[in-house]
This record gives C-alpha cells, structure tokens and sequence, in this order.
C-alpha cells in the first residue's frame, strides 16, 4: 500500500472537458472539475466529511476509464471528461436504482424539495424507473427520545452519518450491519439510539441527503396550541439565530432581526415572546456562585457545563469518575418553563416554546417544566405554512419577564479576577478535555462542552 502524501505546492496540470486546468497536487477530481466549471453531480460526497465514492454517481471519465471523481485525486495530464452520452446514461441508471428502492412519498416527507435524491432525480429528468419500487417489508419510522426519528427505509446507504457519528464526533452510536441487499445502516446489536451511546447531537441528521434520519417535528403540536384560543403560548427566541432562520428560509445574510422574528411570532399567535438570551444569562448566575465556591473552597475543577443532557450522559457514561465535576443545575430552557408556568397560571394551559439552533436541545422537553423545543428549521416551516414574508415585516420588541429587566451579558468574572474558561466545541474534542481533566493536566476553571463540532474532519 502507497503511504504517499500530496505535496500541495506541487501544481498539476490538466484539462477538464477540454479546459485546462492547474491546480495543487492532492486535489480531487470534483474540485478541479469545479474550476473548471463543470457541475458533478454528488450524493454519498459532503463538504464536511472525508472522501467516500460509495454511492458512483459521481463518476468521470478520466483518460478514458471510468473513474469516481469525490474518491480520486487529479494526476498530471490528466483529460478528464464529466459529461457525455455514456456518463449521463450510468448515471441515471444509478439514481434509478437508488429510486427503485427507496419509497415514493416525496410530498409527505419531511425533507421534500430539500433533498438530495430528489435533485439528482429532477436533474436527470426521471419521471418514470426503469426498475419496478422494491416493495420489501422494511422497519417503520421510529422517534428516538423525542429528539430524532429513523426511516431505514429511505436510507441510500451513503455512509455520511456513520462517518459523523464515528470520525466527528468519535460518539459511535450508529454503524453498518449485514451485506448485500440486507446491507444497512443501524444502531449496535440493533438496539434503539436511546439505548445505546447517542447523545443526540443530531450531526448523523445534518449530514443525512434524505429523509432517513431528521429532527423530531413538533410544529404539529405547537401550532394545535397555537389555534386553541384557551390555551396560554409563550416562546422564547434568541438574536444569534436571526441569520440560521433566514438561511432556512432562502433569505439573505442580515436580511432578518431579532425585532422582526418577534413580529413573525406574534403572527403566528403566539402570546409572549421572550428574548432567549436573557434566561441563558440567568442560567450562568448560578454557575458561577457554584464556581466561586469551589474556587474558594478548594472544590472540584474545573466545573464542567453542557448543553444538552445528551453532553452528560456523554461524560456519565465515559467519564463516570468525572461527575463530580458537572454542573447539572437549570438549563435556561427550564428557566424558561418554570417562569411561564408559575407567572402564566391562571391562563388555560400555559405552554412554554424555545427555539433552538440545534437538534440536541429537543432532550430538554424530557426536563420538568420545559415545554417543547423547536429547531430553527421547525420554526422555518411554520413561518412558511402561514405564508409570511419575514424579512417584509415591521420589528417589534420582546416582553419583558415580569418583575425584571433585561440584564447585561453576564460576564465570567469572581471578586474581580477573571476566571479561565475554556468552550469545548463538539464530542471528540471533550474526549480530549476531559482526557486531560482526568489526567490532572487541565488548567481551566470552568468547562463548556457544546455538542456541535466547529471544524471539518481533517482525516
């Protein structure tokens, strides 16, 4: 086996459909065939993942053999072709193949018009299979602890979610069993993601091309309590997901505020809209009386937080000699429930909302008082279902919680001295932190763990 490493200040040259084309040694053919101009086709490839070439739609012609173009880099003089009558025809047959075995519910799923097997279909013009729909008896939908929900029988069987799950987030909560046509996608020992290692961070489901793994839709339920007239809804939303709604949306960068979510909001009948941002500032309150107190006490560092208890059941589950180092105090979630609850009492069934960036935070519904939790794509599509032009509205401004003001950000400061936090971004780097807690070689005071990861894999 080669153990040659690409040097990047090594320039290749080639032409791809007759343009030629120079670009840094280790590129892949689908990236030289981008600058080129040409537009390959993809399925199992995703920009935050490694190379796969498992689903072939991707295939090119290079120097006349059939080559994957996400799975093989360019080498020197290189012709490279990406469309012509025999590649477009094998690329079809594959989508058809893929179609032939996947169900015919495009207007019911949940992922329809954003997905990409439904692209690939609409770009090849296939109305019409060549292949009879292989109608075998394949395991229903299933809800994963409110947060997640697994449709086997829409998986294409590209691998992106394992690779995230795996290689990303180092969590090893979904793998592949079995060969051939029984080939799939699965949970160990086919046991359910809530009784396994997930923590439900819900990368598997943004990395996922269709419907087979996706967030909890809980826009059903909301809106129910939207329409009863007696029932009390309060929601809370935070700024920072202004720009994350209009992306949802298809609107530009900055075209949307806070001020004007707040009167989508109101719109869609909602009662009381808080700014999320102040319960995560009362949230931290507490953290930091905890802090100083193990500070001046000689208690346990550094204090660990998470955001989501599927983070906890990371560490108890991994790190169990680790727990004393938790913070397992409210979320602002549960701040939120709990004030809607107790100020909102004499209303019919108060209801409490938030809407949050990711799909980690719906296991807060399982905490007392919570409520229910939408993702930003949930609250997108109820902002589309009532046909209102969000970045068109006029702004209006939060309620403000009875009996307080809007405080400033809490800062992470004690009796005048800074405190050494340290924010943990994604489950493979809290290995990594929490590795060095254990070792006695982690020098912070305060630890945030966020089940997101921020960077690409780099494998």
């Amino acid at each position: 086996m080669s153990h040659y490493k690409p040097d990047p200040n090594k320039s290749v040259n080639l032409t791809v459909d007759g343009i030629p084309v120079t670009v840094p040694e280790g590129t892949r053919i689908l990236e030289a065939a981008r600058k080129a101009g040409a537009n390959i086709p993809v399925l199992c490839d995703h920009p935050d993942l490694c190379k796969r070439a498992v689903c072939r739609v991707c295939i090119t012609e290079c120097d006349g053999r059939i080559k994957t173009a996400c799975g093989n880099d360019v080498w020197e003089g290189v012709n490279v072709v990406t469309h012509n009558a025999r590649i477009i025809s094998i690329r079809k047959t594959i989508v058809e193949l893929l179609l032939a075995d996947h169900p015919p519910e495009c207007l019911t799923c949940i992922r329809n018009k954003n997905c990409e097997l439904q692209k690939l279909a609409a770009d090849f013009g296939i109305r019409e299979s060549s292949f009879t729909h292989n109608a075998v008896d394949q395991k229903p939908p299933v809800t994963e602890n409110n947060a997640l929900v697994r449709d086997s029988r829409k998986c294409v069987k590209c691998g992106r979610c394992i690779e995230a799950c795996q290689e990303i987030q180092t969590v090893r909560a979904i793998n592949s069993s079995h060969r051939g046509p029984h080939y799939e996608i699965s949970a160990p020992y086919g046991q359910s993601l809530a009784d396994g290692p997930c923590v439900f961070c819900g990368q598997c489901a943004s990395v996922c091309p269709v419907g087979a793994i996706y967030e909890y839709d809980q826009t059903a339920e909301v809106q129910a309590a939207l329409n009863n007239t007696e029932h009390f809804v309060a929601v809370q939303f935070a700024s920072g997901l202004t720009d994350p709604l209009a992306k949802e949306l298809g609107l530009a960068p900055g075209s949307v505020s806070a001020e004007k979510t707040v009167t989508a909001l109101k719109y869609l009948g909602f009662d009381k809209i808080f700014d999320a941002n102040f319960f995560a500032d009362e949230a931290m309150k507490p953290v930091l009386g905890e802090l100083e107190t193990r500070i001046k006490n000689g208690g346990k560092l550094p204090l660990i937080t998470s955001c989501t208890p599927g983070c906890v059941k990371f560490i108890e589950n991994n790190y169990p000699d680790l727990s004393c180092h938790l913070w397992t105090g409210k979320s602002p979630e549960q701040l939120f429930g709990s004030l809607v609850k107790k100020t909102f009492s004499g209303e019919s069934g108060p209801l409490a909302v938030s809407v949050s960036p990711c799909i980690a935070k719906k296991l807060e519904s399982r905490q007392p008082d919570v409520g229910i939790v939408l993702t930003v794509k949930e609250l997108a599509r109820m902002i589309r279902q009532a046909g209102i032009d969000l970045s068109a509205l006029p702004e209006s401004s939060y309620n403000t919680p009875d009996g307080s003001s809007l405080s400033p950000k809490v800062e992470t400061e004690i009796s005048g001295a800074k405190v050494k936090k340290t924010i943990v971004n994604g489950i493979a780097n809290a290995r990594i932190m929490l590795d060095s807690v254990r070792k006695g070689e982690c020098d912070a005071d305060y630890v945030e763990i966020l089940s997101c990861p921020a960077k690409k894999c780099t494998i």
